[in-house]
């Protein structure tokens, strides 16, 4: 018995594939893309139901024609999406209660505007490079005296405003940003073009519109807005900490 194999009683083996014959498509699923959907199809028909024990990848691996590698690759694919459990030395396990997992996507808000069918305006109302005060440096997790870029700016959909934008960028992630002219493109655009993350953090919610908020967006001071935060970083140095606040009546719709 190989060192890392687990004895296990006759309630807890995970069930065998059958045979494949020669030429049955299953046995041509070399790639691990391949591997993958047949995985997921197995797991939406209940041929392995929830809670069930899959497959050691050795056995895959041999079943497949494929090196095992390629089993693991397809099999970390799936636990991405939450369908599946992964346990050293337990096995994989088909979850009990899948986790759907969000992938944050971030919009250009002129995009966003225009696939409304409405005109898209943009106005830079500051940028300064200076010490981010200890808030931004804690969210960001910063040391101190580090230098961001400060930037506020209003996007505005039929000319009303659509959303105001007070943002933060850190240049020893994102050096190019200070030689961008931000009042022909909005942070949020080039950003999105230009610079890839690695992960983030989004943060809704409701708060009432301080003056200067409540000036852009055209409300009273203390009006209900909607706000969204969001961190996103490349590796472990953070590139931009955001805070978007949309006016009173603002809906978001999204897709799950």
């Amino acid at each position: 018995m190989r060192s890392d194999e687990v004895m296990r009683s006759d309630e807890t083996d995970p069930p065998s594939l059958p045979d494949l014959a020669p030429g049955h498509p299953r046995r041509s699923a070399t790639t691990w893309q391949a591997i993958r959907d047949d995985v997921l199809a197995r797991i939406r028909s209940r041929a392995w139901p929830p809670g069930e024990l899959i497959p050691h990848e050795a056995e895959l691996a041999a079943q497949y024609g494929c090196a095992r590698s390629t089993v693991n690759r397809a099999l970390r694919e799936v636990a991405a999406t939450g369908l599946i459990d992964r346990r050293r030395k337990a096995g994989t396990r088909v979850a009990l209660n899948p986790l759907r997992r969000a992938t944050l996507h971030i919009p250009v808000i002129r995009q966003e505007i225009e696939a409304r069918g409405a005109r898209y305006d943009y106005a830079l109302i500051s940028r300064n490079h200076v010490v981010a005060p200890l808030a931004v440096r804690s969210r960001m997790g910063l040391p101190p005296q580090a230098r961001l870029l400060h930037v506020r700016a209003l996007h505005l959909a039929d000319g009303s405003p659509h959303a105001y934008e007070d943002r933060w960028v850190n240049p020893q992630a994102v050096p190019e940003i200070l030689e961008v002219d931000l009042t022909q493109i909005s942070a949020n655009a080039w950003l999105v073009q230009n610079v890839p993350y690695t992960r983030g953090e989004l943060t809704l919610g409701a708060a009432s519109a301080d003056a200067d908020c409540a000036a852009c967006l055209r409300c009273a001071p203390g009006a209900p807005i909607f706000t969204m935060e969001r961190v996103t970083w490349i590796g472990d140095a953070p590139v931009t900490l955001v805070t978007q606040s949309h006016p009173p009546g603002y809906i978001i719709t999204t897709a799950i």
